[in-house]
């Protein structure tokens, strides 16, 4: 019914760049929260950014200042501007969207992309 699909992930080297963009399709009636999630090796899938409908953002402390999470209501699109990249950020980055369907008026769930590898070298 719906699909989250990400691209934009690479490696870069470090303080270098990168922009992931996630795109949701399907039977949506609206989108609540889209944010974007990364999980390292041996790790716990941790919040990197969301953002609201109406544009309200939140950013885990180790991204403030470097990452940026924009969205683009009419295309159902999250981006996320990755700046001054380091080894630390090196995980799998998960697209994430809290969203309503059209056949349920008001129930929301959440929904997940496949990820995209993020990888920063030293």
């Amino acid at each position: 019914q719906v699909q989250l699909v990400e691209s934009g992930g690479g490696l870069v080297q470090a303080g270098g760049s990168l922009r992931l963009s996630c795109a949701a399709s399907g039977n949506i009636r609206r989108i609540n929260v889209m944010g974007w999630y990364r999980q390292a090796p041996g790790k716990q899938r941790e919040l990197v950014a969301s953002v609201t409908s109406g544009s309200i953002t939140n950013y885990a402390d180790s991204v403030k200042g470097r990452f940026t999470i924009s969205r683009d209501n009419a295309k159902n699109t999250v981006y996320l501007q990755m700046n001054s990249l380091k080894p630390e950020d090196t995980a799998v980055y998960f697209c994430n969207a809290n969203l309503v369907l059209i056949s349920s008026w008001s129930e929301s769930k959440n929904y997940w992309g496949r990820g995209t590898q993020v990888t920063v070298s030293s």
